[in-house]
């Protein structure tokens, strides 16, 4: 069987973004160090998969949407037991959640971090609805 590892995203900040992530999810930092065109990459997760942040040095503004472009990423998945106070942690870091669904089997929320990328948030512990 497989399973994924880790997704590698170009952000301008890669410490910044990761000592957001881990206060958003209680990650961990399991690696950071000097990259490829002498950038920088910091590994974010726990210690079965992660997100590598890179940064090349110099980075470009926002491009186009990635849903309309092919190779795009589209957002990062995220699955926390405990959705309403990981959506606190998101709105007390300044971010704004949006797209909340409820669907079998769980619920779900989205939010744009700093540098454009979309997270979804979701958890499939049974609940009852949202009022």
């Amino acid at each position: 069987m497989a399973r994924l590892e880790h997704v590698n995203v170009t952000v301008a900040d890669p410490d910044a973004l990761a000592a957001t992530l881990c206060e958003l999810f209680d990650w961990k930092i399991r690696w950071s160090g000097a990259a490829m065109g002498d950038g920088r990459s910091v590994h974010v997760g726990d210690a079965s998969s992660y997100v590598a942040l890179y940064s090349p040095g110099k980075t470009e503004p926002f491009g186009p949407d990635t849903y309309s472009r092919h190779g795009g990423l589209n957002h990062i998945g995220v699955v926390v037991d405990d959705l309403d106070a990981t959506e606190e942690r998101v709105k007390r870091a300044g971010f704004v959640p949006g797209s909340h669904a409820d669907y079998e089997p769980g619920r779900r929320f989205y939010f744009h971090e700093a540098n454009g990328i979309e997270i979804e948030v979701v958890s499939y512990t049974k609940v009852m609805a949202r009022a």
